[in-house]
């Protein structure tokens, strides 16, 4: 796929066929997150991605709309490091959303579904993943192809019109 077309194709999805993701792609998927921009080339994030179904069926647990993991061929999790100072703990999220998006995108071209979670039972997370105490996950996505839709660019995506989004020089 072409980037824009990937772009267009990305949709969050949340049922998945049981198809399961060659290494390969799960590889480029994380290299995609490894190379994604950050505040003074910072790269605070870490990356534990799952298969195991079992681990994703408990994985699921760790936010309450995380339900569609439990079904997914594949999951990401991005760890993080505490910050004391507010604006660090700001760049760590914007640094690790840029991070999911890179990988979620490079997915969309490999026409690999994916639905991103927060991660709310921080215990949980380290008892199923070993993330150490001194880390955070700072969010989750699975992955998957999906069940019954293929993507492709959508033609009407459900967004805001595009004059009501784009304000140019002013508000």
């Amino acid at each position: 796929m072409e980037t824009w077309d990937a772009i267009r194709a990305r949709r969050n999805v949340r049922v998945f066929s049981e198809r399961a993701i060659a290494d390969a792609d799960l590889d480029r998927i994380l290299e995609a997150g490894r190379r994604a921009p950050s505040s003074r080339n910072w790269q605070p994030w870490d990356f534990v991605v799952v298969t195991d179904r079992e681990r994703l069926r408990e994985l699921a647990k760790v936010w309450q709309f995380a339900h569609h993991v439990a079904g997914a061929a594949a999951a990401i999790v991005i760890v993080g490091e505490p910050q004391e100072s507010e604006t660090q703990r700001d760049w760590l999220q914007f640094d690790s959303g840029q991070a999911m998006m890179a990988m979620m995108i490079e997915a969309a071209d490999l026409g690999i579904g994916t639905g991103h979670a927060a991660i709310a039972d921080q215990a949980l997370l380290r008892r199923l993943l070993g993330v150490p105490e001194d880390r955070f996950g700072v969010a989750l996505f699975s992955l998957g192809y999906p069940a019954g839709r293929p993507l492709k660019p959508l033609r009407r995506p459900d967004r805001r019109p595009f004059e009501d989004v784009v304000h140019r020089e002013h508000w």
